[in-house]
């Protein structure tokens, strides 16, 4: 039985949160460890565009940075499944209440690249939907983030010089220490 505070993969909900910059894979990579483990994937950034149905970079134009993160968060702490894997988009983790809806459903995995990795995949952020304010660079975003996925991370995984199947099996591999 799970007492109050422990945190183990396989116990209760046995979710995995998959957060990380644009551009690390969290959705390729999901997909294709959901697969793997038998769990159903789930993309927050598809589910807000479907509520709102527009594009998130639509979102942010109308509604503004502050604007989005609330709808952000909303749907983010409205993910109510069990053994699934869920890729929300980067900028979940200015959103606490999401933050602390997934540490407590699951094990949070932070897909970490360096910035210049980063850089040579994101060519236009805002075509993203990246939410930057004015201003703002795209290195200023990443150090930013960086430290509030380290402040939520259950599991770093280090996606450096790995090609997609040696971060699926680096994924794998923790996941699975982590349930015994």
């Amino acid at each position: 039985m799970k007492k109050d505070g422990e945190r183990k993969y396989g116990t209760g909900r046995s979710n995995l949160i998959f957060i990380g910059m644009p551009a690390v894979g969290k959705s390729t990579v999901g997909v294709v460890v959901a697969k793997r483990l038998g769990k159903k994937f789930v993309d927050t950034d598809l589910l807000i565009q479907e509520r709102e149905n527009k594009l998130l970079r639509e979102i942010i134009a109308e509604v503004g940075e502050e604007g989005f993160l609330r709808i952000e968060n909303q749907v983010n702490c409205g993910v109510d499944v069990e053994n699934a894997v869920i890729s929300p988009g980067g900028s979940v983790v200015y959103c606490e209440d999401a933050m602390k809806h997934y540490k407590e459903i699951g094990t949070v995995v932070y897909l970490k690249v360096s910035y210049q990795t980063i850089e040579s995949r994101i060519r236009d952020p805002r075509k993203r939907g990246v939410v930057l304010r004015p201003g703002q660079t795209l290195r200023d975003l990443y150090e930013e983030r960086g430290r509030l996925f380290e402040k939520y991370a259950d599991v770093t995984i280090c996606e450096d010089g790995c090609r997609l199947e040696e971060t699926i099996e680096s994924v794998l591999e923790q996941v699975g220490r982590l349930s015994n």
